[in-house]
């Protein structure tokens, strides 16, 4: 079976299989400020109703997309004739869509596509086994064919991050990281996972502290997250305070580095049992809030 039959039949499982009905692109961005996973883009696919006079570039250029990711996400347009009144499917972002292979892992797929292994996590909605995901391409020129194998680049995808302004510490003094940023083992099965943040020890009640000037975007309960406190600093930066037992800031109130932001906790649904103070730091792209490396950002 040829890629470009191939991809269309895993399409066809993808309508099949979650029933992709019309999604607010808004909520779904709102959504990936204050969970610790986006909604996967799969799920986030629209229906398009083709009105008179609409080609499948006039399409694209309405959903910032290229006519060859429209086309390849729907067989009808592979000869591109347009019906009047038919219906589309429309992907949150340029890409394709691709079959998962018996054993193969995240890190796996991510290596093969040139795409950091835990964007690629997140923008699938941080699936554990998923049958087919969706490989995101950005930046790509119109004119360039989609092909099996993209290049693309990626917030991130470089080794060497753009140094940034923001540094702090969340803690009045240096913590034991108990969990680190990136692919851990939890202890308790032997499971691995993706850690989005680290996991800072500390006491019940100890004070956190803002890394850096900002208004916060969200303070309050959140799921697996606990109480939660969201920061949105400059330059695109996001900070995040998880497990707290006290929150003392509300939405919109603006922050200075070191003022206090809550109390180091236990709520939600913790990694480890021992208290200590979910941190992270997340950069701003077209593919939502991505999660990098706190320890960059890090400094007392």
């Amino acid at each position: 079976m040829t890629f470009c039959y191939r991809l269309l039949f895993l399409c066809s499982i993808v309508t099949s299989t979650l029933g992709l009905v019309y999604t607010n692109p808004y909520s779904a961005v709102a959504q990936t400020s204050v969970t610790g996973c986006q909604t996967s883009a799969l799920e986030r696919f629209q229906r398009h109703t083709v009105a008179p006079g609409e080609t499948v570039e006039s399409i694209a250029q309405r959903y910032n997309l290229t006519p060859a990711t429209i086309i390849a996400m729907n067989s009808a347009l592979q000869n591109r004739k347009i019906a009047v009144g038919s219906e589309i499917q429309i992907p949150p972002y340029n890409g394709i869509v691709v079959e998962v292979s018996p054993g193969q892992n995240w890190r796996q797929i991510a290596a093969k596509y040139k795409i950091r292994p835990d964007v690629l996590f997140d923008v699938n909605g941080c699936q554990k086994n998923p049958r087919v995901v969706f490989v995101p391409q950005v930046n790509r020129s119109p004119s360039r064919p989609m092909t099996e194998s993209p290049t693309p680049q990626f917030p991130g995808n470089s080794s060497t991050s753009t140094l940034s302004k923001l540094a702090g510490y969340p803690l009045a003094e240096v913590a034991t990281v108990a969990v680190g940023y990136g692919w851990q083992t939890n202890p308790s099965n032997g499971e691995v996972f993706f850690h989005s943040g680290m996991d800072l020890l500390a006491a019940k009640g100890t004070p956190v502290q803002a890394i850096g000037e900002g208004t916060v975007a969200f303070a309050n309960e959140q799921g697996t997250y606990g109480k939660l406190v969201i920061i949105n600093h400059s330059g695109g930066l996001q900070s995040r305070y998880a497990h707290l037992d006290s929150i003392n800031v509300s939405v919109g109130q603006q922050v200075k580095k070191g003022d206090l932001v809550g109390t180091v906790g236990t709520t939600g649904t913790p990694t480890i049992s021992q208290s200590h103070l979910h941190f992270e730091v997340r950069s701003s792209s077209s593919l939502g809030w991505t999660a990098q490396d706190p320890k960059g950002y890090l400094q007392r």
